[in-house]
Parts: C-alpha cells; sequence; structure tokens
C-alpha cells in the first residue's frame, strides 16, 4: 500500500512540474545582434583632468562655439534619428540622461549653471500642444474639438552651443582647452508660414558632470565603422568636430552677431579662432 501511495505522489509531483514549465516557459536570449558581445564600452571611465593651480595659469580666453549636425563632419551627433540597439543620437544622450537623472539640466536663461531643472519641467516645456478640429468616428459630417500632445523630437535638434576655456599652464607649459558646457539649440517655426523666426537653447549642462555619461556611449567612427570604439567623451576631448565661433569674452559681453552682420561677421569669428592659433605659436622660438 505504502509503495502504490509512493508512485501516486510521485506521478502528481511530475505532472505538476511538468505543467508549471508549460505555464512559465524559459525565454531565451535573443541573437546577438553582431559578430561579438560589446562589453568593453560599460567599464570605460573617462581620463581625468590634469591638476591645475590658479598660480600656474598666467592666461585665459573663453570663447563660444556652435556645432552644427547638418556639417559632414558633425552628422554623427545627430544620426540615428531613432534610437537602434545602444546607438543613439547625442541629443537622444543628453535626454535620456536626463531622464534616469545621472546628469543635470540648467536653465537656459544662462550659461553658468546657476539654476537646475527637472527633467519634467523641461519635457512640458519641450512638448507642444495644439488644438485641432477633427470629424467623429461615428458622424463625420460632426466637427469636435480635442487637443493634440506633440511630445518633443531630438532630431529636431540641428545645432549645439559649446562655452570652453583656453588657458596656458606654465608648470606643464601647455595651453590647453576645456569645455565647460554644451547647450542644445533647436528653430522656433512659424506654424503659418513655414519659417525659421529664432534659435531657442533648450538647457545647458555642465560638461565635466556628464563626461561619465559620454565615456559609456559611442559615436558612429566614420572611418571604422563600430569596430572603432570612439565614445563621445573622446570627441570633446580630442576635438574630432566642426565648429565656429560665435562669441568670445569682451567688456561689453557682446556675440559677434550684435555688432557684425554677413561677411563681417564670419571674418570676426576667423579672427577669433586666428588669434588663438597665433598667440600659442608665439609662444615658442623656432
Amino acid at each position: 500500500m505504502k509503495k502504490v501511495l509512493f508512485i501516486v505522489l510521485t506521478l502528481l509531483a511530475v505532472t505538476a512540474l511538468d505543467l508549471t514549465a508549460k505555464a512559465q516557459p524559459i525565454e531565451d536570449p535573443p541573437p546577438r545582434d553582431g559578430v561579438y558581445d560589446k562589453t568593453a564600452i560599460k567599464e570605460v571611465q573617462p581620463i581625468p583632468y590634469p591638476y591645475l593651480r590658479e598660480a600656474d595659469v598666467v592666461w585665459t580666453r573663453r570663447i563660444w562655439r556652435i556645432i552644427d549636425m547638418r556639417e559632414k563632419m558633425n552628422q554623427p551627433f545627430y544620426f540615428p534619428e531613432k534610437p537602434q540597439n545602444d546607438w543613439r543620437s547625442f541629443v537622444q544622450i543628453l535626454m535620456d540622461g536626463l531622464r534616469e537623472e545621472t546628469i543635470i539640466a540648467y536653465s537656459p536663461e544662462s550659461d553658468q549653471f546657476l539654476v537646475p531643472m527637472k527633467y519634467t519641467e523641461i519635457r512640458d516645456k519641450l512638448e507642444k500642444i495644439d488644438s485641432v478640429r477633427l470629424p467623429r468616428p461615428d458622424n463625420p459630417d460632426i466637427m469636435y474639438d480635442t487637443v493634440i500632445r506633440n511630445e518633443f523630437d531630438p532630431a529636431n535638434v540641428k545645432k549645439l552651443k559649446i562655452k570652453e576655456d583656453y588657458y596656458f599652464d606654465r608648470q606643464r607649459s601647455v595651453m590647453e582647452v576645456r569645455i565647460l558646457g554644451i547647450c542644445p539649440v533647436v528653430d522656433e517655426i512659424d506654424k503659418t508660414t513655414g519659417e525659421k523666426r529664432f534659435e531657442k537653447n533648450l538647457f545647458w549642462v555642465y560638461f565635466p558632470e556628464c563626461r561619465n555619461l559620454f565615456a559609456k556611449n559611442e559615436m558612429f567612427n566614420m572611418k571604422n565603422g563600430s569596430a572603432g570604439r570612439l565614445t563621445y567623451d573622446d570627441v570633446f576631448m580630442k576635438r574630432i568636430f566642426s565648429s565656429y565661433v560665435y562669441k568670445e569674452e569682451n567688456v561689453y559681453d557682446r556675440a559677434i552677431n550684435e555688432y557684425s552682420a554677413g561677411v563681417d561677421a564670419l571674418l570676426e569669428a576667423e579672427n577669433a579662432k586666428n588669434s588663438l592659433f597665433e598667440f600659442e605659436s608665439g609662444l615658442w622660438e623656432y
């Protein structure tokens, strides 16, 4: 009798395990999208800045630049327009970092990083609400008013502003540049004419606080593809981008387009860039 009871209990246990396995199938991981697993990027750490004393800085110059992502050299900042696996555009990385609270955004009204902003605050400002009239599904002859919320599309950002400081370190006898802040810029379009009205700053981020995020996100390498690992921190530190000067520090705190226009503004921006080159080359005797 005991043997029969043992056999019955064993069959019931096996049946229960079989039913549980069928009810909860084990999901296999998706196939690898590539020929190898990319794990090195998760362990990358940004190279720390060299130590700098105030007494060793004998010369400084503050410059503001614009990176136009429509230029061929800067296109890896813009693409892909929609995220693909671990590959994201630069502005998408910024927005994801703000949402995950790994970086902090600051008010676009000032580039001095004074007023922090929450991701929800930025999202509410970037989302647009439009009132439209649509026909009713049950009776197309009757129109009704409704509200459509348009989410912010990072692909609308075509330019980035950069704030940076050039300095000469006499202790190491080098002239270097450090990026201080980055600001995405979006065009404000007139709904009636479809023409550009003005450019609007979205927010500022403090670059040294973002380096950990940038070091863990790859930028498409236009020469070696995905095989040549190139992080966004590498791109900024090695200055692998094209840009032009739109402002240099001056007693009036004016941008170049506030006192020059057209060709004169282009020449003024070129003079600001050349003055940095001439200062560095004038430091040494050949």
